[in-house]
């Protein structure tokens, strides 16, 4: 691939979220919940919600109640790709294709029949090729734009940077309580470690090869959201205050 692109720790666009002046949770909270407003405002600034997450954090389940709770649609990677299996569109097509517009402009339109279903454990994805992966985030580009969703993705946020409306929002959490949630489920303890740790390093290396991020950081986000210490209707609170009320 040709150089990295270069994309902005920090969306210029905050939705109207001021940060608080010290690091107090309640103070947060509060500022979120009850911020003040201008007149002329509309009532709802944000119009994107994209989430970035680690595996067993729980950010699939925290996006489908954000998006039940504010009218939105939900889309998530696994969305896309089943929207492109319907559409005929595979990494091979792509590679044979002189350009890929029609290419999303097919999947854009199977996205409206394919079925959300809550998501729980999901295997590892076979790895992208660069262009597959350049389609999914053209597909997401074009999600964002239509407004009114909430987008569940490895790297959602990066692309989505700087443009207007967006909430960038990364919920994460320890290896070991990532691995608990998803064994709850059912899964063995000891597989889904391995899967937790399997993810943690593709997820890395996904970011370094096709953002150029070789350490992803706190500020690459708006929120950043431990679901250690935050129940999952907690951290939906916060995204849903941010969301309407800053």
């Amino acid at each position: 691939m040709g150089p990295f692109r270069q994309y902005p720790t920090r969306s210029k666009a905050h939705c109207g979220l001021v940060p608080p002046r010290a690091l107090d949770l309640k103070r947060l909270l509060a500022s979120l919940y009850n911020p003040p407003r201008e007149q002329g405002r509309s009532h709802m600034e944000c119009k994107v919600i994209s989430i970035s997450r680690a595996l067993g954090a729980g950010g699939e389940e925290i996006g489908l109640d954000v998006a039940a709770r504010l009218g939105f649609r939900f889309v998530d990677e696994e969305i896309v790709a089943r929207a492109a299996e319907k559409a005929g569109v595979s990494p091979q097509t792509i590679e044979k294709a002189e350009r890929t517009p029609p290419l999303v402009e097919r999947i854009l339109q199977f996205m409206g029949t394919t079925a959300v279903e809550p998501a729980g454990y999901v295997p590892a994805v076979a790895q992208m090729s660069p262009a597959y992966e350049a389609l999914i985030e053209q597909v997401i580009r074009e999600t964002a734009a239509q407004g009114n969703v909430v987008i569940v993705a490895h790297g959602a946020s990066i692309p989505l940077a700087g443009q207007s409306g967006v909430l960038r929002v990364l919920v994460t959490g320890s290896p070991d309580s990532r691995a608990a949630r998803i064994s709850s489920q059912g899964s063995d303890l000891r597989k889904t470690r391995k899967a937790v740790e399997d993810s943690d390093r593709e997820r890395k290396r996904y970011l370094e090869r096709f953002y150029g991020i070789g350490a992803e950081l706190p500020t690459h986000y708006d929120i950043v959201l431990n679901t250690d210490v935050l129940p999952l209707s907690v951290a939906a609170d916060v995204i849903v205050a941010a969301a309407k009320g800053s």
